[in-house]
């Protein structure tokens, strides 16, 4: 295996891209290159240390340790008599095929939280056996590597995983009942899994909380809607644009390194300016008073909520996004306030008021890509007048045709005055270059505004900017831990569910944070996948006293898996101990009648 370089000219700056790449020779001497791992961008101190590592797996050095078993046509070593076993190696036979290693490493990523000893006193288990911290660890790891309904679990997943050989239980685990009445017992003890986990991620990677990332997303159902009023499933504006189901709204609190700090399932018709408030009060109570950095999207503080946090009392800072509607009543102010660069391709202006500052931020990238998007749909709505106006048409097709092209392009159908008569079907456009000017003076550009009086532009536009890990932590619970579809009909289910999407995103973030300082590139996914391929089987020996030799083994690693396991400080647990089964006595034949 060597690492492979990749350049790219991205934004008149050279970036270099890294992955690690090993050599298949196939038939006729052909070489094929297969890719391991997809590093990304990676610095030199990185670069040296996978280097380190992928010289450890060389094959011309990489040794491995035989062992033998006594055949049956041999016989016993003097040293094995008595306790010595003779298995027939003709007759070995491979039984039960189960995933092992994302199984073994998301419990492992569920026991460096502690999660365990977090449930193991509130999850106490049942009289009849039933052992509800199991049950939950084996929901939170199905969501984690491969998730879907519990009753797939049930039917299908768990005896494809070596989850029962992980914990040292059984099916009793995915019986169907037990899932959903594990289910039932967890939502009282949410907020404090929230401090429980705020502490571990304190401890283990030295986590700070001064600055939260607060935000609001959706998720919807495709069940009818509900018939009671107290519901929280209720019709309302989707970001998933399926405003014909009915949805909840999940509020989610996440630091700058993508730890989340608390949650919130509302009702699906919440508005965002609502919820601020009630948040603000929820993190205080359970975290106690501190000068904090809350930032926001537009659209979430109302005026009355930020004059609250500026006279809270220590004061709660903010960064809020800002409706283009202010940047107009300011755009004379900011004309003559000098640009200051806080990185390449980026550049601010800052305007003090009497209680805060509003930071004007325009992104040199930013601004090349919205107008490059602009263009294209004012060249294709151009095109498509130009082509209507060319047709013969009634007037009720022109009405429709117009439509449809305004409805492709709206915001370039603004740019444009279009001039339809009351009668025929006869139509004007031209465009509008007073429109077009104010246009580009705002593309690129943004409007924020803080109570972080006298604080660096660099900081507070790096502050900004880390809302995309909150972007990132709702399309993480949406797509790759599948939040929807949700099964569930009864609403303490349903929360049930987000909360177990919650622990499993945890993992997540957990293992990221672990691959962070190896590679920013390399994925918790990607990872998951690669430890997927580690399989667990019972080897089974037949010996010669009519008894069975089963080994319960995972399979060898290959070198990509041994390559994450070095680099993650790692070790694989050891192999399970063998079993022999009892002898099986020769069938007795019943005695002919007298």
């Amino acid at each position: 295996m060597f690492l492979r370089e990749n350049r790219r000219f991205k934004d008149g700056k050279q970036h270099r891209y890294w992955n690690i790449v090993e050599n298949r020779r196939c038939a006729g001497g052909k070489v094929v290159q297969r890719q391991v791992l997809y590093l990304g961008e990676i610095n030199d101190g990185q670069l040296a240390d996978w280097s380190r590592a992928i010289e450890a797996f060389d094959e011309d050095t990489q040794r491995y340790r035989q062992l033998s078993l006594f055949p049956a046509d041999k016989t016993l070593p003097q040293g094995a008599a008595g306790y010595g076993v003779q298995v027939r190696l003709d007759a070995m036979q491979l039984h039960r095929p189960r995933q092992w290693g994302a199984c073994w490493l998301a419990s492992h990523l569920y026991e460096e939280l502690q999660l365990d000893a977090f449930w193991s006193p509130r999850l106490p288990a049942s009289r009849k056996g039933r052992d509800w911290q199991k049950i939950l660890q084996t929901l939170v790891c199905y969501r984690l590597i491969d998730p879907g309904s519990e009753w797939r679990l049930h039917r299908q997943w768990f005896e494809e995983s070596a989850m029962a050989d992980l914990l040292g239980a059984d099916f009793a685990l995915a019986a169907k009942n037990g899932l959903y009445g594990c289910l039932d017992k967890i939502l009282p003890h949410k907020q404090d899994l929230f401090s429980h986990l705020r502490q571990r991620w304190q401890d283990l990677f030295g986590a700070r909380f001064d600055v939260l990332l607060y935000d609001l997303t959706s998720t919807y159902f495709e069940s009818p809607p509900p018939e009671e009023e107290t519901d929280k499933r209720r019709y309302g504006y989707s970001r998933d644009k399926r405003s014909d189901c009915v949805q909840v709204v999940i509020a989610l609190v996440v630091t700058p390194d993508g730890f989340p700090l608390a949650y919130e399932v509302l009702p699906g018709n919440t508005a965002d300016s609502t919820t601020l408030r009630s948040f603000l009060q929820k993190i205080e109570a359970q975290y106690g008073k501190a000068e904090r950095i809350w930032v926001m999207d537009r659209g979430i503080p109302t005026e009355e909520v930020l004059a609250e946090m500026r006279q809270a009392d220590p004061p709660v800072y903010y960064l809020v996004g800002t409706p283009k509607g202010r940047l107009s009543k300011l755009e004379k102010a900011l004309l003559d306030k000098p640009w200051k660069s806080v990185r390449q391709g980026v550049d601010v202006k800052l305007l003090p008021q009497e209680q805060e500052t509003y930071v004007f931020a325009q992104s040199h990238a930013r601004i090349h890509k919205e107008r490059a998007m602009r263009q294209r749909k004012l060249r294709w709505l151009w095109t498509r007048l130009t082509q209507i106006a060319g047709m013969t048409l009634t007037r009720k097709e022109l009405l429709m045709k117009l439509g449809a092209a305004r409805s492709k392009a709206p915001a370039a159908w603004r740019l444009l005055d279009i001039d339809i008569p009351d009668s025929g079907t006869v139509f004007t456009f031209k465009l509008n270059r007073n429109k077009l000017r104010a246009v580009r003076r705002r593309e690129g550009r943004y409007l924020l505004r803080t109570n972080l009086n006298g604080r660096d532009p660099a900081d507070l536009w790096q502050f900004y900017i880390q809302l995309t890990e909150i972007e990132a932590a709702f399309k993480n619970l949406k797509d790759d831990l599948q939040l929807r579809p949700i099964y569930h009909q009864h609403e303490p289910r349903i929360e049930a569910h987000i909360f177990v999407a919650f622990m499993a995103y945890c993992l997540q973030v957990t293992l990221r944070a672990r691959l962070k300082p190896l590679a920013p590139g390399l994925t918790p996914r990607a990872v998951l996948d690669k430890m997927a391929a580690i399989q667990m089987l019972d080897v089974h020996f037949p010996t010669t006293d009519r008894r069975t030799l089963v080994l319960t083994r995972y399979t060898e690693p290959n070198a990509d898996q041994k390559l994450l396991l070095r680099q993650l400080k790692l070790e694989l647990p050891p192999q399970p101990p063998p079993r022999i089964t009892t002898a099986t006595l020769p069938a007795r034949h019943p005695a002919p009648p007298l």
